[in-house]
């Protein structure tokens, strides 16, 4: 049985979609002043985590034009010695963590993404921390992404755990992206926490 076929699946597929027109919406919304503080506040919240603050081997998406910006977190995570690792997809649509330095060199993947060109790739069960990309959210844990899977793809061994403690999974997003409560799927992975400018 496909993930399409299971039971209900179609409803919070349908329920999940519109979540993620309305957030992303309310994220594109935002004017360029406001998404520049909210991502300094979100930042700061980051920094001053014991979850960031312990971590050597960290996940960071690259930031698009409309996302929380974390180039400030990449840059200072640099500075304190810590490795960062950013998404890349693979020419079999798998998702892998190659590691990104001030002289990586970026380009636009066929999702208009940035992705390292080359650099030493990690397994997603080495990291210690992953700085997960948020479309929606609520106070569950629950995250809707951009509707690939790519993340509960690669982290679908964390759904056999009781705690999701390594790697730790924390979304960042600002806090209009917020919704009441998102129906998940059997296959969605939680986040342990989403980290927001009111955080």
């Amino acid at each position: 049985m496909s993930r399409t076929q299971l039971p209900g699946a179609n409803a919070v597929q349908d329920s999940q979609a519109a979540l993620r027109r309305k957030s992303r919406a309310a994220r594109v919304g935002m004017t360029n002043a406001e998404r520049e503080i909210a991502s300094e506040k979100i930042v700061k919240t980051v920094f001053r985590s014991s979850s960031f603050q312990r971590a050597r081997l960290i996940a960071c998406y690259v930031p698009t034009h409309e996302e929380v910006d974390t180039w400030l977190l990449i840059e200072r995570a640099w500075r304190m010695k810590k490795r960062i690792f950013a998404p890349v997809v693979n020419k079999n649509s798998a998702m892998q963590f190659c590691e990104i330095t001030a002289e990586s060199e970026l380009f636009l993947n066929p999702y208009g993404l940035s992705e390292p060109r080359e650099g030493e790739l990690i397994a997603p069960r080495a990291l210690d921390l992953v700085l997960t990309p948020v479309v929606a959210f609520d106070n569950d844990g629950n995250r809707i992404g951009m509707g690939g899977g790519y993340f509960d793809r690669t982290f679908s061994f964390l759904r056999h755990r009781k705690h999701l403690f390594h790697p730790k999974l924390v979304g960042v997003a600002f806090a209009c992206q917020r919704v009441e409560k998102i129906a998940a799927n059997p296959w969605d992975i939680r986040v342990f926490r989403v980290i927001d400018e009111t955080s």
